[in-house]
């Protein structure tokens, strides 16, 4: 099968990106041929490698002649580059065949769609998110429009969509109006022995976050809430790792509630020096204003260490019913700060949420168990098309 992503590692090692690298690892160990295209950051590095039995192939798409604010072009031109790499008579790829092309979200979505027609084969798309989600439902004029029209066209075009969560398969079926039966629910999937840490025993009164710092991630609700940390749980810190357009304005405002010197903005961090982090936190805290999934809540639970979201989206379909963790009302930090001190002021409670959560995952999450079912939906597909054929 051809896997096509816009993030894929080490340019991206989170969200889609992670995604798509342990879904590609998962169906190459169960025995299946796994090509991904992706796009690379330099032409430098547009060249052939493999990882893990999985082939990957990064496409050249620095245009300096369209302007950097024009991303919907930009990303066009990318999609061409995508398609030129796999089809040019020179590509790395020719002569070979895949029985399904499977696009993950819209910035691939034409490159996707045009090598399914081309080879003949379905066309499965999983949408991450959507533009009109990420919005809270109010799309303002312009690139957002723009995005979901896109998002519109391509609901149409796939054979198959595939969504993460109950959450996000409604907002599909609802938002582009298709057939239920269209759109089929299956979870993000984990590596457990990668971040497994549930039998540590030396937690600290430490509160650890990480993610794209972007508003919509709601850390700014977490550093509100330390205010009232400092004064109930001793010798608590936080720290929220990642990089993001709202960095400037998250480290203002936990300038001016004066919680500072409590809170570590270390920006990006590398997979181990993470695991290592979250392996000593009492908690991790997920504070999302809109989570269509939640890869860092698998990664936490997976970790071992108590875990807090937001009641919102795919993040309360993950947690609520599970007691494998704990909710609070998006967007209050005063809830946030009341579940966050039961959670560090009670080890029982600790240690029966990191239990069930052990459990969770591995019934649930596990890549091998994701992987079976995405093979089930290509077999789907396939036999579909050829019925109609």
């Amino acid at each position: 099968m051809l896997m096509l992503s816009w993030d894929f590692p080490p340019r991206e090692t989170g969200g889609t990106g992670a995604h798509v690298y342990g879904l590609s690892r998962a169906l190459a160990d169960a025995g299946h041929d796994v090509v991904v295209l992706t796009i690379a950051d330099r032409a430098a590095d547009a060249a052939g490698e493999r990882s893990d039995r999985v082939r990957v192939e990064r496409a050249a798409v620095d245009l300096p002649h369209i302007p950097a604010e024009r991303y919907l072009a930009l990303t066009a031109s990318a999609d061409h580059s995508l398609v030129q790499l796999a089809l040019d008579a020179d590509s790395p790829l020719a002569g070979w065949q895949p029985d399904v092309v499977h696009g993950h979200d819209w910035k691939v979505g034409w490159a996707a769609d045009t090598l399914a027609r081309h080879h003949g084969v379905p066309f499965v798309l999983t949408m991450h998110g959507t533009e009109r989600v990420r919005h809270g439902g109010n799309l303002p004029i312009g690139e957002p429009t723009d995005v979901n029209s896109i998002e519109w066209w391509l609901a149409f075009r796939a054979d198959r969509l595939i969504a993460s969560t109950r959450f996000m398969v409604d907002q599909l079926v609802t938002g582009f109006e298709l057939a239920p039966d269209q759109v089929i629910c299956i979870p993000n999937g984990i590596d457990p022995q990668l971040w497994d840490g549930h039998d540590r025993g030396d937690r600290e009164p430490l509160i650890v976050s990480w993610g794209r710092v972007q508003y919509e991630k709601g850390f700014q609700v977490l550093a509100r809430a330390m205010t009232t940390l400092r004064a109930q749980v001793s010798n608590v810190s936080c720290v929220i790792a990642g990089r993001g357009s709202y960095l400037p304005e998250l480290q203002t405002q936990i300038d001016v509630e004066g919680v500072s010197d409590l809170i570590a903005l270390p920006g990006f961090l590398g997979d181990n020096e993470l695991r290592s982090l979250v392996h000593r936190a009492g908690c991790v805290v997920i504070p999302s204003l809109y989570e269509p999934f939640g890869v860092v809540a698998l990664e936490a639970l997976a970790a071992g260490a108590p875990l807090i979201v937001a009641r919102t989206g795919g993040l309360a379909e993950l947690i609520v019913d599970t007691d494998a963790g704990l909710t609070f009302e998006p967007g209050n930090p005063d809830d946030l700060a009341r579940i966050v001190k039961m959670v560090l002021g009670d080890s029982a409670l600790a240690q029966r949420l990191t239990s069930n959560a052990r459990h969770l995952i591995q019934s649930m999450y596990a890549w091998d168990a994701v992987a079976s079912s995405i093979v089930e939906v290509y077999a789907e597909a396939i036999s579909s098309r050829r019925v109609a054929t």
